[in-house]
């Protein structure tokens, strides 16, 4: 299913002023991150104009138009406003003649205008599109910000993510996303999880039920998105398992093609999931830093090594 979403939200989203308000944007999806400043369609060439794209209309797309004699201008905006384009939207405290806004409304094509500059517009929706439209799946589990990493907690049901997460946010960590967690690939480097609008900011403990995490513990313990950095498999004791005790070599799990470094954590009464999960991410951290407490231990072994055959050879 293609990813899609709706011109009001994006309004909403980066506060545009709507100047055509009797257009329905609800209505209205994009389809691609890519937006478009409309300078061959201008001069009429739409020989491979993509009409799927946000119309940007900067400054000096302005100007240009404004010095044309009324009659072309409005037949050139006419041809532009009729080519299927689902919003135009103008930048740096311009905004476009009445005549322009009742072609506009002509053609249900909803006309908005921001008062910030056209490149800093074009990187903030660009980047905000690219989140929004980003391929997505839904997976179970529990995502929580620890010292700016962000953690994903899988396991089977019962096994205890949320009752570790409860510790964390107790521990002055962020809760991201409980139960469902969404994640978008937002580059082939980078993973960002965040949770449904329905269930956003609320945990369930079993025997407890459902408590609001931003009601009860504050704003501060909370967060609406965050990408993903590390993941944590909880999963009951195995006696006949050899778990990995020195981290030497990284085993990893895969969403939507990007890898992400994972952890297997057997669970066994009185191990402190919270303090595990800290020292894992601050131990991920480290890693990305330059340090591999695992690399230097078996450095030393083997220099250790080294000296006692040297003194053996003596």
């Amino acid at each position: 299913m293609k990813t899609v979403v709706s011109l009001s939200k994006l309004a909403e989203a980066l506060k545009l002023k709507n100047l055509t308000p009797d257009i329905d944007m609800t209505k209205i999806e994009l389809t691609t991150p890519d937006i478009n400043r409309p300078a061959l369609q201008l001069t009429g060439y739409y020989e491979h104009f993509v009409k799927e794209r946000v119309q940007i209309i900067g400054y000096v797309e302005y100007t240009y138009i404004m010095q044309m004699p009324e009659l072309e201008r409005n037949r050139m905006y006419e041809r532009f406003i009729s080519s299927g384009i689902p919003c135009v939207i103008f930048t740096t405290l311009t905004e476009p003649s009445e005549e322009m806004l009742n072609i506009s409304r002509k053609y249900g094509v909803p006309t908005l205008v921001t008062e910030r500059t056209t490149s800093g517009f074009m990187a903030e929706i660009i980047r905000w599109l690219g989140v929004e439209l980003a391929p997505s799946i839904s997976v179970h589990g529990v995502l929580v910000d620890v010292y700016g990493e962000g953690v994903l907690i899988m396991g089977e049901s019962g096994i205890g993510k949320s009752e570790a997460a409860l510790e964390l946010i107790r521990r002055g960590h962020r809760l991201v996303s409980d139960d469902v967690v969404i994640i978008r690939k937002v580059s082939d480097a980078t993973l960002v999880g965040s949770a449904p609008d329905l269930t956003r900011h609320f945990i369930e403990l079993r025997g407890i039920g459902i408590i609001d995490v931003k009601t009860l513990y504050g704003v501060e313990h909370v967060k609406n998105t965050q990408q993903i950095d590390l993941v944590i498999k909880l999963e009951d004791w195995n006696r006949d398992r050899e778990y990995d005790r020195l981290g030497l070599a990284e085993e990893y799990t895969e969403f939507l093609g990007n890898k992400v470094v994972c952890h297997s954590l057997p669970i066994r009464p009185g191990r402190n999931l919270a303090v595990i999960v800290e020292t894992a991410a601050v131990n991920h951290r480290q890693k990305k830093m330059g340090y591999n407490a695992a690399q230097e231990l078996y450095r030393r072994v083997q220099q250790n090594m080294a000296v006692h055959r040297e003194e053996k050879d003596k």
